[in-house]
């Protein structure tokens, strides 16, 4: 059988797999042939389903309550107002290419969520997207950021501003960055020996955010005749291409291919003010009425009359006051688990604008993952199942919005990412398999002849 030496993964933020599996299909040549050649499928996200922690998810094999972080921002502590950006420092369990490292194999990482601040490989790293700015020490080894530069040009951390509505200016960005990307990932394979290499390309989730209104009809806020209907499908071919000149390359008679996304996408219904809803059914108590939309502050609620409060996001956090536990809390908590029971139910019981039932879901953490470290959310909210986005603010004329409360956003992510997987001597090859986020990182070292560690809690897809 043919030694597989080498793992090529390319992911795609946000990649939608309908899009690709069947909508675009013959379109797409590249992602076609490598799915003829290869397994192929949806993969089943994290819970939240979002960027940060699905990447991390799947490249530690370890669910969000074992990893201690559940989005972005995390409390702290149980105080009202101490929170935390889980970058590359709240990563406290091995990633897939610290493991390689240690086994001497070579990596190149570039773009993955949650690698800045960069650390130490046994290859070289470019950070991700909460990098703040290029003047950032963002790569490993640090000279290599000057390396790029020279060679390739001034490294595009992210889309300045997705959230706009000068349409022209939002696709220039996408293209230029998706663009740059490619030919620094080019720039690394031709210059630095690897085993393994990563590259996360953020394009696609910038541009389903941006511009899903004018590719679905079904969509509230759809733009009949535009000139941007085909904006979507344009960038996937984009992509395709671009994928295509980066795998002549490889060597493909030695080396995996692995595609893949961290979550879908999907059109956004609509905000569900998550804040005003307590609010109206006394959970959640300021200390004045506020009449204009805008977000509270900590000192604006009487935390002695309420029970709850939550927070935006395209998925809903719930936080509840517990006696003893936060420092004005009001729930005892003999009674939290009944009273987190009774919320799940308002919460899923709550209507549409229509009056039909929205279809929202909400998630006791202890459910959902064996182990629930740090601070967690006690309800992840998905409201309308990620077809509405929780709005934090409070003071709205309405508990549904249909403008996006931080700027023009027409998608939501979906639960079901998707995944290719291209290797010589595969078999049964042309097959679809679904799978789950967290089998990446064991297929990978499985790949690679690396054990698998007993702590990883995904299964390796076996190529024979």
């Amino acid at each position: 059988m043919t030694k597989i030496d080498k793992v090529l993964i390319i992911g795609l933020d946000c990649f939608e797999p309908s899009f690709v599996f069947d909508l675009w299909k013959d379109r797409l040549p590249t992602f076609s042939s490598l799915m003829n050649s290869g397994y192929y499928g949806r993969l089943e996200s994290t819970i939240p389903a979002i960027t940060v922690p699905a990447w991390m998810s799947m490249m530690t094999s370890r669910n969000p309550g074992s990893m201690g972080f559940y989005g972005f921002r995390n409390r702290k502590n149980y105080s009202y107002d101490d929170m935390f950006f889980a970058n590359s420092a709240a990563v406290k369990v091995d990633t897939t290419w610290r493991i390689l490292s240690r086994h001497n194999r070579k990596v190149v990482v570039m773009g993955v969520p949650q690698t800045y601040p960069p650390k130490p490989v046994n290859g070289c790293l470019i950070g991700c997207f909460l990098t703040p700015n290029t003047d950032s020490n963002f790569t490993y080894p640090k000279q290599l950021k000057e390396e790029i530069r020279e060679n390739v040009g001034e490294y595009i951390i992210d889309v300045k501003n997705f959230r706009t509505e000068d349409k022209k200016y939002l696709l220039h960005q996408i293209y230029e960055m998706t663009d740059q990307r490619f030919k620094t990932a080019q720039y690394l394979m031709d210059n630095k020996p690897w085993d393994f290499f990563m590259m996360v390309e953020m394009g696609p989730d910038r541009l389903h955010h941006g511009m899903w209104k004018f590719h679905d009809e079904t969509h509230v806020n759809y733009v009949p005749n535009s000139p941007y209907k085909n904006s979507i499908r344009d960038y996937y071919i984009y992509l395709d291409g671009k994928i295509s000149e980066l795998l002549e390359k490889v060597d493909r008679e030695r080396t995996a291919i692995i595609i893949v996304s961290d979550h879908g996408a999907k059109r956004m219904d609509g905000g569900f003010c998550f804040n005003d809803w307590l609010i109206q059914q006394g959970y959640l108590t300021l200390k004045t009425p506020v009449t204009q939309p805008r977000l509270i502050k900590n000192e604006d609620i009487d935390w002695s009359k309420t029970k709850v409060w939550g927070s935006g996001g395209y998925y809903g956090r719930l936080f509840i006051n517990v006696k003893g536990r936060e420092p004005q809390g009001v729930i005892p908590q003999n009674s939290y688990e009944s009273f987190r029971t009774e919320l799940i139910h308002r919460l899923e019981s709550v209507p549409e604008h229509t009056g039909k039932l929205m279809g929202n879901r909400a998630f006791r953490p202890q459910d959902i993952y064996p182990e629930v470290k740090e601070v967690a959310p006690d309800l992840i909210v998905y409201f309308g199942d990620l077809g509405w986005r929780s709005v934090g603010t409070v003071g709205n004329d309405s508990l549904y919005v249909f403008q996006n409360d931080t700027g023009p956003d027409d998608a939501n992510h979906a639960q079901q990412g998707m995944y290719i997987l291209s290797a010589p001597g595969i078999s049964a090859a042309g097959q679809k398999l679904d799978r789950q986020i967290m089998d990446i990182a064991p297929t990978t070292l499985n790949l690679l002849s690396i054990d698998i560690p007993p702590d990883m809690e995904g299964k390796p897809l076996t190529i024979r």
